[in-house]
């Protein structure tokens, strides 16, 4: 999105920096040596920094719509016709009815087993950089201490004159958006399409990807760009790339270890 999805990329060319043979896991599934599972759980054990990058599947398991495929249109809208600046200015009240209905059905969504084991394996850890592509808030009521919200954050709002930002837990919100202190008018706190990230924020997280033994990717489709290249500045860092997804991805090639499956089943055993 930015937000919490964004429009597809090409996807990095083939090539692995990694030339042994890479684990691949699907329930039921078996090798003939150690568990994909296992070995996963033993590099990420090993590791003193571990660095994660999480999109909408982690969220989809607690009932947040991701917004893709046939089930992603909002009254005959798509998302990428409502989460841009030029929407906004052009329909204020539209766009902030559609983030209205996103609040209140974040609101009742609970974070998940998958959550909480991020949880555990931060508490573990020395160096460890969470880094997430939703703007659900999940992380934070699970229990995270500090998360890097590249596409921001829908909990807050942000002035369009000064560019202060405040948070905003209310769901329902007020039929039209509220205005600042300076009288400007407030918009979500998100990063809309053609809007850029933090460059703050992004510069810490391609240090985290690139400082990391072992990157997680968790629930992304892997084609929502610049957060997708972490896997690739990781990779050149020569960290242990581990994919936790229901579907294969653009990046399952090219990582050491492919998970299929829920998050929620699997992160509890990649860290206990």
């Amino acid at each position: 999105m930015h937000d919490t999805y964004a429009q597809p990329a090409h996807p990095e060319r083939p090539g692995s920096v990694y030339p042994r043979r890479r684990a691949r896991w699907q329930p039921g599934g078996r090798l003939a040596d150690n568990s994909p599972v296992d070995q996963a759980r033993e590099w990420i054990k090993k590791a003193s920094k571990i660095a994660v990058l999480t999109g909408a599947g982690i969220s989809a398991e607690s009932g947040i719509p991701t917004f893709r495929g046939d089930g992603g249109l909002w009254k005959d809208h798509k998302p990428e016709e409502l989460a841009t600046p030029e929407a906004f200015l052009r329909d204020p009240r539209l766009v902030w009815e559609w983030y209205d209905w996103r609040r209140q059905a974040i609101a009742t969504a609970k974070p998940n087993p998958a959550h909480f084991a991020l949880v555990e394996l931060e508490c573990q850890k020395p160096h460890f950089t969470l880094v997430t592509q939703n703007v659900d808030g999940l992380h934070d009521r699970a229990g995270s201490g500090r998360v890097l919200k590249l596409h921001g954050d829908i909990w807050r709002l942000r002035c369009l004159e000064c560019r202060s930002d405040w948070p905003d837990q209310r769901a329902p919100l007020p039929k039209l958006p509220p205005h600042c202190r300076c009288g400007g008018m407030a918009r979500p706190g998100v990063v809309w399409f053609g809007e850029p990230l933090p460059a703050g924020m992004w510069l810490e997280a391609e240090h985290a990807a690139g400082d990391a033994e072992v990157l997680l990717v968790i629930g992304t489709s892997a084609v929502v760009h610049p957060a997708a290249s972490l896997v690739t500045v990781a990779r050149a860092a020569k960290a242990k790339v581990i994919e936790v997804n229901v579907e294969e991805t653009p990046i399952s090639g090219e990582v050491v270890c492919s998970l299929r499956g829920l998050a929620g089943e699997l992160l509890p055993k990649l860290v206990a």
